[in-house]
């Protein structure tokens, strides 16, 4: 059985419709009958491109930004991903036809999406079978080196939906606030995976943050890079007893990274995986910055009616391995 799955960058407000709710960490799972199994390409990716120019920018700039994209995501250490541009086609994404498709469509329906990223995902294995990915005519695009306002950034834009194509999910990690007219805006933000844009003309999501490589070498990472890192894993608990939905945070206290997770089960557990060995600050919060439907199914139930809190001391995290499990406790506001 197959399943089509859609996740979108959207101006202020995001959402990403995440597989019978076990969106984890930053990668996108699928419940099969043997479990939680994350989805992932088996195989190269071969993609087309809309041949379609549009105000500001020419098909063959939006393949050149679009392997761009492609590129900054291979270049994450101890990643192999094989890609490649099949070629321009007049096949439209968002259209179950069997190839990758990427391309400009007009959706002034869709008045806060920017773009979005859809599969079709084997639920017996979590292997990709097509995916697409389409940006929106409604807004203006630029390609210009260092930005254009009003205009917004092709290539910023273009590598949050290739991080889905690839199996990614949302990133907590960013601060915003509530504009007048309800939507939300972005502070600042340590992940490209981050559910929320930057304003028109910002280019500085054309550079992953150590969150984003986290979460791709969690997928991708061959066996000898996997061993080189390391991991946090334990509960985060309510009045002893553990909930769903807790932003997870480990800030690395040597290199400043910082990598964040959620509790993904009724348990509290979490883990942390793909880190660089050290000593790290753990960091339990609300996820109650962006709209939690930009993370989990709209019948998931998110607790967020907790103070933030820390772990009482620094985590070690080993070369190859994770060191003990911790609980942080947290309550109620």
């Amino acid at each position: 059985m197959n399943r089509r799955v859609t996740g979108a960058l959207i101006l202020c407000v995001l959402s990403v419709g995440a597989v019978a709710t076990t969106q984890a960490y930053l990668k996108l799972g699928v419940l099969t009958p043997n479990g939680v199994v994350g989805i992932r390409w088996t195989r190269p990716i071969q993609y087309f491109v809309t041949n379609r120019d549009v105000d500001g920018v020419t098909a063959p700039q939006l393949q050149a930004t679009v392997s761009r994209a492609f590129g900054t995501w291979a270049s994450v250490p101890g990643v192999t991903l094989t890609h490649g541009f099949s070629g321009f086609t007049v096949s439209e994404p968002f259209v179950a036809d069997g190839i990758n498709v990427i391309g400009f469509r007009a959706r002034p329906d869709l008045q806060r999406t920017l773009a979005a990223a859809t599969f079709e995902i084997d639920e017996l294995t979590g292997q990709i079978i097509e995916s697409d990915i389409f940006f929106n005519t409604a807004f203006s695009w630029s390609t210009a080196a260092a930005g254009q306002a009003p205009r917004y950034d092709l290539e910023s834009v273009g590598l949050h939906e290739v991080g889905h194509l690839l199996g990614l999910g949302h990133s907590g990690l960013g601060e915003t606030e509530v504009t007048s007219t309800g939507g939300r805006r972005v502070l600042g933000k340590r992940a490209v995976m981050f559910p929320i844009a930057y304003p028109a003309g910002n280019v500085e999501d054309r550079t992953l943050e150590a969150d984003d490589r986290a979460g791709l070498g969690d997928i991708y990472a061959s066996g000898a890079a996997s061993a080189g890192r390391g991991a946090i894993g334990g509960r985060i608990t309510l009045g002893g007893t553990g909930f769903f939905g807790a932003h997870v945070t480990a800030l690395n206290t040597r290199t400043g990274e910082l990598v964040g997770g959620f509790t993904l089960n009724n348990n509290g557990e979490f883990t942390i995986g793909h880190l660089t060995p050290g000593l790290y600050v753990v960091r339990a919060e609300p996820l109650d910055d962006a709209d939690v439907t930009s993370y989990f199914d709209e019948e998931t139930t998110v607790n967020i009616n907790f103070r933030p809190a820390y772990y009482s001391s620094l985590v070690a995290v080993p070369r190859g391995g994770s060191g003990p499990r911790i609980e942080i406790k947290v309550v109620s506001k």
